[in-house]
C-alpha cells in the first residue's frame, strides 16, 4: 500500500556545500534530503521509501562539532509498505520445485511456497513452470496477481520478506494484451 507521510529527519550539510544563502543554502538542503532518502531505502515503521514530495519546514540550523551543520527538516514522502491480506502484482524471477521468487515494485523478496499455490503443479525442465488444469503458467517473467500471507521486516539488509499466496478468487498469472 501507497503511503503519504510526514517525516521529520536532521539534514547534516558540509561546510564545502554552504555556498549561499535563500534559495541556494535551501537547493543544498534538498538535494542532501534527497540523498539521504534514497539512502535509507526504507523503515519497519513506513516501508520503501519511494518520493519526497514536499518540504514542509526548515528549522533552525545548529552547528556540530565536526564543522559541518545540522538541519532539521519536516518534509511530506510517498511510501510502499506492504501489508496481509492485500493483492499486489509481482514478476516471477525465478521459477524452482518449492516455489517461486518475485519482484513486487521496490521489493525484490516475494516468495510463493508451492503449498499456497493450490492449483499449480510443478513442471520440470530447462525453463521449470508451475501450470494449472486450465494451462495457465507461473514462469520466469510472468506477472502475477497474489496475496499477501505474512511480512517479515530484515533491520540488516532493511528490506521486507513478502510471503505470497495465490489461494484466492482472480489470483494468478495475467496475460496482460
Amino acid at each position: 500500500m501507497f503511503l503519504k507521510v510526514q517525516l521529520p529527519w536532521n539534514v547534516v550539510i558540509s561546510p564545502k556545500n554552504l555556498d549561499g544563502k535563500g534559495l541556494l543554502l535551501q537547493r543544498s538542503i534538498i538535494v542532501q534530503l534527497m540523498e539521504e532518502f534514497a539512502n535509507r531505502k526504507a523503515t519497519k515503521d513506513y516501508g520503501y521509501h519511494i518520493a519526497v514530495t514536499t518540504l514542509m519546514k526548515i528549522g533552525e540550523a545548529k552547528v556540530r562539532e565536526q564543522g559541518d551543520v545540522m538541519f532539521p527538516v519536516k518534509f511530506n514522502c510517498v511510501t510502499f509498505k506492504p501489508f496481509a491480506g492485500e493483492v499486489l502484482l509481482g514478476v516471477v524471477t525465478k521459477v524452482l520445485k518449492h516455489g517461486v521468487f518475485m519482484d513486487c515494485g521496490p521489493v525484490e523478496n516475494v516468495f510463493l511456497a508451492t503449498k499456497t499455490m493450490p492449483d499449480y503443479d510443478y513442471v520440470h525442465g530447462e525453463n521449470p513452470v508451475f501450470m494449472s488444469k486450465e494451462l495457465s503458467k507461473v514462469e520466469k517473467g510472468a506477472k502475477v496477481r497474489f496475496m499477501v500471507v505474512a511480512t517479515q521486516w530484515v533491520e540488516s539488509e532493511r528490506i521486507f520478506k513478502i510471503i505470497g499466496s495465490l489461494a484466492g478468487d482472480y489470483l494468478g498469472p495475467i496475460s496482460v494484451s
